[in-house]
């Protein structure tokens, strides 16, 4: 019975959203809100002095942007929360869609004055997928914004779902002074200036009550004809068709003042789902099986600069992970024991002895694990759906210090395994090439060469269309490919054959002269 608690008590979601929607600062404020942190910090501002908890890396300070996932887990309320903010830029997409296979529901953040911009599609898409339930918060109604009908209707149109607004903004802009909660049907007014603190609230349970009026003047007739519309307008929300993924209930709120996160927290932990089924392979994994089973959906190296540990982060899917109890890991059909699995706040982590469904452990890894990885109690299952996609961008890849060659090595083996870029080795010339799905991953690549190995490298262009993993049910005819094609032949850091594509047509004759050989755009096929 404590083990079907545990379960019902957890909720583990991402944070998604354009890069710049606030979505880093609304994760601070659910930590602040949550008990977890004390003062909140911010991406970047010139007034408030403390960086965000959740970017943990000196490169991410430094830029003012978030380049990799980072996992928060506090209680709040009786609830165990886990958070993974993911990064809003697309050169990081990757990460996020990786990420995205961990959660079990989503919350969209989504800028007031810009509405649902091209990242956002992108990521709604993977979402949609999955059939992954999703709230979204419309942020920044401090700033001048889009009116409210306008940005749902923007909402509907554009990821394509049905939307019930559950909270609604007092005015806009500067003028902005609340939200009136339509979930629990109340007002909230926020009184504290103080953008790192919790704020006060002033709550009126009947916004058409003459009580509510005097506190919200002159915006008190907008609000209850906009709430009339509102509710003739959007359908009512049902929990049901919010956990069917078909409809996402809406929240309005400024996350670096304060406004509506609480009443967004409060709300989610009520409907958000619990841990349920996982799809493997060979079959379905409900959260409440006994026996254990995760997946490896991230792997981090250098997290503690001092200690220079490298760590899988693993989402448990089913069962109890225990401490110091052997695992198997699939793959490889070895049997691994973990002394010091950790739970997460960023980069401060802390040991557990047990860990449920829901849950996200790090073990400290010594090259034993891939991303996509499977640990059981010796169950031989296979969760899938975790794939590496073809990368955009490629370059060369040269050792910048001849006296730090094992250095740069340990440093490039370590980062792909964290799937930051993609590493091939060109089969005629034996250079080593990078491969990243955006520019802005070679100056992350370089960056954390330079200060968490002491390498440095660099860059020689490289014009390339696509990797492509290939197979064939002809093995004469992968042997003539392989050898006409071989100045463009590569492994990756699995060993299998990449064709390193020169452009589309390139691609395209290939492909009708080799009716044999299938080309792959993605690495788990």
């Amino acid at each position: 019975m404590d083990f079907l608690r545990e379960i019902g008590r957890r909720r583990t979601f991402g944070i998604i959203s354009h890069p710049d929607a606030g979505k880093t600062t609304l994760t601070e404020k659910l930590l602040l809100y949550g008990g977890a942190i004390q003062v909140a910090g911010a991406v970047k501002s010139n007034k408030i002095k403390k960086g965000a908890v959740s970017d943990f890396m000196e490169i991410e300070r430094q830029r003012g942007i978030s380049v990799a996932t980072s996992v928060m887990g506090f209680e709040y309320d009786g609830y165990k929360v886990n958070i993974l903010d993911t990064p809003g830029h697309q050169d990081f997409a990757e990460d996020t869609y990786r990420t995205l296979t961990a959660v079990d529901s989503v919350i969209i953040v989504i800028d007031a004055a810009k509405g649902v911009e091209a990242q956002t599609r992108k990521l709604m898409e993977v979402c949609r997928m999955r059939k992954t339930p999703v709230i979204v918060f419309i942020n920044k109604m401090d700033r001048p914004a889009m009116d409210p009908f306008e940005l749902l209707d923007n909402l509907e149109k554009e990821l394509k779902i049905q939307v019930s607004p559950l909270s609604w903004p007092i005015s806009s802009g500067p003028g902005f002074m609340g939200v009136y909660n339509i979930f629990e049907q109340k007002l909230d007014l926020f009184v504290s200036s103080d953008k790192q603190r919790q704020g006060k609230t002033i709550s009126i349970n009947d916004i058409f009550s003459g009580e509510a009026d005097s506190y919200i003047e002159p915006h008190a007739s907008d609000l209850k004809e906009d709430i009339e519309l509102a509710s003739a307008g959007y359908p009512v929300f049902e929990r049901e068709a919010y956990l069917g993924a078909r409809i996402a209930p809406v929240f309005f709120g400024s996350a670096l003042n304060n406004f509506g996160v609480k009443e967004l927290l409060d709300c989610f932990l009520k409907i958000a789902p619990v841990p349920g089924k996982t799809k493997a392979v060979e079959r379905v994994v409900e959260a409440s099986e006994d026996k254990f089973t995760g997946f490896v959906f991230k792997i981090h190296a250098n997290m503690d600069p001092n200690h220079r540990d490298r760590l899988a982060f693993v989402k448990i899917c089913s069962g109890v992970f225990e401490r110091n109890k052997p695992y198997l890991l699939t793959r490889t059909a070895k049997k691994l024991k973990f002394s010091s699995p950790t739970a997460f706040m960023a980069e401060r982590k802390s040991v557990v002895d047990k860990a449920y469904p829901g849950d996200i452990v790090g073990l400290h890894d010594t090259g034993n694990f891939r991303i996509g990885d499977t640990l059981t109690e010796g169950e031989e299952i296979s969760f899938k759906g975790i794939p590496s996609f073809s990368p955009e961008f490629f370059r060369y890849v040269e050792n910048g210090d001849p006296l730090k060659f094992k250095q740069l090595a340990r440093g490039l083996d370590h980062l792909m395994d964290e799937g930051v870029a993609q590493l091939f080795v060109n089969q005629a010339t034996g250079r080593k090439i990078v491969g990243t799905v955006g520019p802005l991953q070679f100056d992350v690549i370089e960056f954390r060469l330079r200060h968490e190995y002491g390498a440095t490298c660099r860059y020689e262009p490289l014009q390339l269309y696509k990797a492509c993993w290939i197979e064939s049910s002809s093995r004469e005819q992968l042997e003539d490919f392989k050898m006409r094609k071989q100045q463009n032949m590569a492994t990756d850091k699995q060993g299998r054959d990449v064709f390193l594509a020169d452009s589309a047509y390139i691609l395209q004759m290939a492909e009708e002269r080799y009716d044999k050989i299938s080309f792959h755009t993605i690495s788990e096929f």
